[in-house]
């Protein structure tokens, strides 16, 4: 083992009985037994041993003990089968104090989980000590390992590419650094190696991957930090198919690491169903209540608000009774703030011919005809609750999206895991109206589908209509990556471009670097990139991934462990050449 321990403490079990042991750890718990004897829980990252110690006066929960003894059988009636090492004690023990402690800042037992987060990030490293800390950075490590093997096994390589890089495009804030050598001037750190990796494929490495530390200067929520880690990859002479196969051998593999379960063949649904069918890019497929075109119901109506517009609906099945109108009012203002111009809903009642009928505000503004189809094609029954969205298409798809999700969602620990490949993203987002350029939904390296380059040359409509070879993956509604086919050929690359608007001098001054190594030879290649964050996280039924980083960010942006972000002093400045502005008033 060590030269100060024979044992880990959650390892004891009836066949070490007769054994002198020595183990090593933190008193979790000392209980009194007479007027000598106390029982003193000690813990390590393995779990828990109970030690009967003679004359425990002196010792306080979280004294970091050194115990010599002889493991022997708990008394009938005593053992505990919530644990491992119930069936047996260690006694006549030695007891050797190798750190004294404070007492801890909050419990660590399950009642840590009612502290509040930022008095847990101040004494992280007491946090750490939990049983669910240890085993959700044990099986991070884990998980990397899989990674890493399946990875290894499938002829890539594992290359590391630089911290700090120059600033380029890639949707979010960079986190800059000052260069002292050229004041002035300033490094970026990467949001990830995208450029690195496909100047790998120039170099010849054929397949590449890292788990790369990736840093994005934006706002924070459950599924994001400032920095993360994502299993970064990439393929010469692939396509689509070679990466998703690929990938879907590295996470299969993370997850027998952590259930012990094959992972299954992974669905694939299109990016325009996905919108239609659940309102979202990164559908949750563990619940139903699919949203539901109801367009052609209203093609002829005379209500103005549903006229010529996309109009959608979902099913809140048995909702009515514990939905109150307040309830109601509520969910009508947020639909109003994700975007809608109102929020339509129909209590569902029974008829008195056995049929159904629609109570709404509207109902007096339809027909019975479009009332009978509604709940028709919604397959409304006594004592659901049906919303109605209608806008423009992608509004109401979002806005629906969104309300699925505040209704039905269940949480990350029920429904199993249910991974699905979305495919086939749009190459642009929008057109700008005033300058007619589109705006890139993915950075300007997404290679159009072939059948789709013609579209290029087309107005509005062909533009948005161009499919992209880009893919995401999404694990029970959160996006684990995405990726996508890359542009290495000089014509489609300036055509895109030209559509853009960046010219030549732009082109060079933003990616100049990756369009010289092109020159000299860029295979077809293609990749992927997940966040291992996220993928523990869901593995292992948390909500917030600050659950599986060792020394995360709270939601604010701020370390309470080490007070950061903190001021520089004036010398430091000098040395960088800065000066700070006035604090904003």
């Amino acid at each position: 083992m060590t030269s100060m321990r024979s044992h880990l403490c959650g390892e004891l079990r009836p066949d070490h009985v007769g054994e002198r042991v020595t183990v090593c750890g933190w008193a979790a718990r000392r209980r009194e037994h007479g007027e000598h004897l106390a029982f003193v829980d000690l813990r390590d990252h393995t779990g828990l041993v109970q030690c009967v110690v003679d004359g425990a006066h002196d010792l306080r929960g979280e004294y970091v003990l050194r115990i010599t003894g002889t493991v022997r059988p708990r008394p009938e009636g005593t053992t505990n089968p919530a644990l491992a090492t119930g069936e047996v004690e260690i006694g006549e023990c030695e007891v050797e104090v190798l750190a004294e402690a404070e007492p801890p800042p909050f419990p660590l037992d399950d009642r840590a989980d009612d502290v509040d987060e930022t008095v847990r990030l101040r004494h992280r490293y007491v946090d750490l000590r939990r049983a669910a800390m240890q085993r959700n950075l044990r099986t991070r490590a884990a998980v990397n390992s899989a990674l890493r093997r399946a990875m290894d096994d499938q002829g890539f390589v594992e290359v590391e590419t630089p911290l700090l890089i120059a600033s380029t495009p890639e949707g979010a804030r960079d986190f800059v650094v000052p260069s002292r050598h050229r004041p002035g001037t300033f490094y970026a750190l990467p949001q990830s190696p995208q450029l690195f990796k496909q100047l790998c494929m120039v170099g010849g490495v054929d397949r590449y991957y890292q788990i790369a530390r990736c840093l994005r200067d934006e706002d924070l929520r459950a599924d994001r930090q400032f920095e993360f880690s994502q299993l970064d990859a990439e393929m010469s002479f692939a396509g689509q198919e070679d990466v998703l196969a690929c990938i879907e051998a590295a996470v299969g593999a993370a997850v027998v690491a952590v259930t012990g379960e094959q992972l299954g063949e992974v669905p694939r649904m299109t990016w325009r169903e996905a919108m239609d069918r659940y309102g979202s890019d990164k559908p949750d497929v563990r619940f139903g209540m699919e949203l539901v075109d109801l367009s052609e119901a209203f093609a002829a109506t005379g209500f103005n608000a549903f006229a010529g517009a996309t109009v959608k609906g979902i099913r809140h099945a048995g909702a009515s009774e514990a939905t109150s109108r307040n309830r109601l009012d509520d969910l009508t203002d947020r639909a109003k703030r994700w975007g809608a111009k109102g929020l339509v809903w129909m209590r569902v009642e029974a008829a008195d011919d056995g049929g159904v009928t629609l109570a709404s505000p509207i109902a007096k503004f339809l027909s019975a005809e479009e009332l009978a189809e509604v709940a028709r094609r919604m397959e409304a029954e006594p004592g659901d609750v049906l919303y109605l969205v209608a806008d423009e298409w992608a509004r109401t798809a979002h806005v629906l999206g969104l309300l699925r999700l505040e209704l039905g969602r269940p949480p990350v620990t029920e429904g199993g895991l249910r991974f699905l490949w979305v495919v086939d993203f749009p190459l642009f987002e929008s057109v700008d109206e005033a300058t007619g350029r589109p705006v890139p939904a993915h950075h300007p390296f997404t290679m159009p589908h072939a059948e789709d380059v013609a579209l290029l040359d087309g107005g509005a409509e062909d533009l948005l209509s161009v499919r992209s070879q880009a893919y995401d993956l999404v694990l029970n509604g959160w996006e684990l990556g995405s990726g996508s086919v890359r542009i290495h050929r000089p014509d489609v690359q300036q055509r895109i471009f030209d559509l853009l608007g960046i010219g030549e001098e732009e082109a060079q001054a933003k990616f100049g670097f990756l369009l010289d190594a092109f020159r000299y030879g860029a295979p077809p290649h293609a990749g992927f990139a997940f966040g291992v964050d996220r993928l523990v996280a869901l593995l292992l039924g948390e909500e917030n991934i600050r659950e599986v980083i060792a020394f995360p960010k709270t939601q604010s942006g701020t370390d309470p462990l080490t007070s950061a972000p903190t001021a520089i002093d004036a010398t430091q400045l000098e040395e960088l050449g800065l000066r700070l502005l006035p604090p904003r008033t």
